[in-house]
């Protein structure tokens, strides 16, 4: 059951419902659904050992470290910054390493180029 790729399809009706009906809402929701959709695929490619998605993971460690403590702990933003910093960099270097175990020591592989 291709599920991401449902999610990213629902996603994308919701932002097509958002943007022509006039609902943020709809907008939000489409966004969200086909934010995680794509970053499941994108989770799955790199810890196979497919194509390293190294950056993309740690800036999304990055967005939701810095929402979580922005929002939730009600920090000001450049301490919320400096710790989303902190994580996205720490994310870097544990996804690279993963991927690098998970590819057989490659460092990166992007279609034909391999590293």
């Amino acid at each position: 059951m291709p599920l991401a790729e449902l999610v990213i399809l629902a996603g994308i009706v919701s932002l097509g419902i958002g943007l022509f009906g006039g609902s943020p809402t709809a907008i939000g929701v489409g966004v969200a659904l086909a934010g995680l959709g794509g970053l499941e695929v994108a989770i799955r490619e790199h810890f196979a050992g497919y194509r390293s998605h190294t950056s993309l993971l740690a800036g999304a460690a990055f967005v939701l470290t810095t929402g979580l403590v922005f929002y939730a702990a009600g920090q000001i933003l450049a301490v919320a910054l400096a710790i989303g910093a902190a994580v996205g960099a720490v994310a870097f270097f544990l996804a690279r390493r993963a991927f690098q175990r998970a590819s057989g020591g490659l460092s990166y592989r992007v279609g034909g180029m391999r590293g």
